[in-house]
């Protein structure tokens, strides 16, 4: 049997869905060094710090947007 292949073009990794279909929001306790590594991005902070905190910090609703400057 194959593993699954990503649902659309530039997405890191297989993320779960929910009842509806709809991504899963990546967990505020993920480490920033973490997804500095997938995604290949320097956010210039610590790499222990979580997710969460930096998305407080930039303003930003999700990774995606904190990704993508939105």
């Amino acid at each position: 049997m194959s593993a699954p292949s990503n649902d659309a073009p530039g997405m890191h990794g297989n993320r779960s869905r929910t009842d509806t279909g709809r991504l899963r929001e990546k967990r505020g306790d993920t480490h920033v060094g973490t997804i500095e590594q997938m995604y290949d991005r320097d956010f210039g902070v610590r790499s222990d710090m979580r997710l969460d905190t930096l998305l407080q910090r930039e303003g930003a609703k999700s990774l995606n947007d904190l990704i993508h400057g939105e």
